[in-house]
């Protein structure tokens, strides 16, 4: 449970850091008079008690910082809280826990379900005395968010029975359960957005864009280890909850997760990195200075489980879609104006981000070029193409159609700027280009 700032989203100050009473981001989380946020889910299998997946929003109404935060012990067994703050910095009063998961017919009373739901039997919750995580949600990583018109939302969940949603009373910071069950709509729960059937999905995030007119769901697949497959996939919609849909205009409601979303990223290695980066995931994004960043963390191919925070920016391109930099964000601006031919043509290290993968296998880099004809020859071939007086552009490789946009950043290694790259299939991979040396 770590807490960092940052001037400049590249060098890091931890504020904060451990899961005990001396952190001070909290002020009664670990109170020995009050252990009200592990009561009900207990310790975790290592003998210690879990704190995940934080969300720090202001809450206008309110006038506070609130920190919407899970404590958890298994991979069903959670509740969500919330604790509140004057300052963004903390310290942060725990409040109450008020989202369940996990519970059966001796622990369903230590749940507000019955409250919520009045009175309902909880049985469809959990038939054979069983938690039906197939259809119901671990109640683990929230995140919130404001709509276009000012309504506070709140998105969760994990694996189990997918990610759903739910309106928060801005007065209170606590959902609303104000909606009558029906198609893939709970009470208590509220409405699903994706996944189900105990299909990797976690970590979910919603970043409205109102320039663009769309909400974007950002998940991730695959399992929290270097070669476990973990990944960034991508969903808009119109509406704050709801229908969330892919490149493919297809909604993930059933079927196999790699089937849905645009793949972000998954593993890769460019020219300028060290080593393959691995497990990219769990995102939240934000909009700064009109500039969209995408926040995550990453480990690496180097046998450990080592993570680290990055920060990509991402553009949209001419169909709405939010394409994310190859190389970590240095402050770089896009130009409104595009470049020139010269810039853009030339031999390109690519990588491929395969929407089929959901596994530890690395996207290496293979020399194409894009040649000033606009044909694409090399390890890859096809056409390609921009606007003019613009940075958009597409290519297409095989029948995959990309769109996409060029922009210069500085490698990672600080030893260049280079021109790249970025763009979405109609397939849902992803496809990254840097211009090589």
């Amino acid at each position: 449970m770590d807490t960092a700032s940052s001037n400049d989203l590249w060098t890091w100050k931890r504020l904060y850091t451990g899961v005990n009473e001396n952190n001070r981001m909290f002020s009664n989380l670990f109170s020995k008079s009050n252990y009200a946020p592990f009561s009900y889910v207990g310790k975790n299998e290592e003998g210690g008690y879990s704190v995940w997946a934080p969300d720090v929003m202001f809450n206008k109404k309110m006038g506070k910082w609130i920190q919407y935060f899970c404590t958890t012990s298994t991979f069903i067994k959670s509740n969500l809280c919330y604790a509140t703050a004057d300052k963004i910095e903390g310290p942060y009063n725990f409040q109450s826990c008020f989202l369940y998961s996990g519970f059966v017919g001796n622990t369903v009373g230590q749940t507000n379900l019955k409250t919520i739901t009045g009175g309902t039997d909880g049985n469809r919750y959990y038939p054979n005395n069983e938690y039906n995580f197939h259809t119901y949600p671990n109640a683990i990583d929230p995140s919130v968010f404001y709509d276009f018109g000012g309504k506070l939302w709140m998105t969760y969940g994990s694996w189990s029975g997918g990610i759903y949603i739910l309106e928060l009373d801005e007065s209170t910071g606590l959902p609303k359960h104000n909606i009558n069950n029906g198609n893939n709509v709970d009470k208590y729960f509220g409405k699903k957005l994706a996944g189900g059937n105990h299909q990797s999905i976690e970590g979910p995030y919603i970043l409205p864009h109102q320039a663009a007119g769309y909400y974007y769901l950002f998940v991730s697949y695959g399992g929290l280890t270097s070669n476990g497959g973990y990944q960034i996939r991508m969903f808009r919609s119109k509406n704050p909850d709801g229908p969330y849909l892919d490149a493919r205009g297809k909604e993930f409601m059933g079927g196999k997760n790699s089937e849905f979303g645009v793949k972000v990223m998954g593993n890769y290695n460019l020219p300028g990195l060290s080593k393959a980066y691995m497990a990219p995931g769990h995102n939240s994004a934000i909009i700064d200075n009109n500039k969209v960043l995408l926040v995550y963390h990453t480990r690496f191919n180097d046998g450990q489980e080592y993570h680290e925070p990055r920060v990509h920016q991402m553009s949209l391109n001419e169909d709405g879609w939010l394409c994310t930099a190859p190389y970590a964000y240095t402050g770089e601006t896009i130009s409104p104006t595009g470049y020139t031919m010269e810039q853009m043509s030339g031999a390109f290290k690519v990588v491929i981000h395969n929407h089929n993968k959901v596994d530890g296998d690395v996207s290496n880099p293979v020399t194409v070029t894009l040649e000033s004809n606009l044909s694409v020859t090399g390890k890859l071939t096809g056409s390609w193409g921009f606007t003019e007086n613009s940075n958009f552009m597409h290519i297409k490789i095989g029948n995959t159609n990309y769109k996409g946009v060029f922009l210069t950043q500085q490698d990672e290694a600080k030893s260049a700027n280079v021109v790249v790259f970025t763009a979405i299939g109609d397939n849902n991979d992803s496809i990254w280009g840097v211009k090589a040396l």
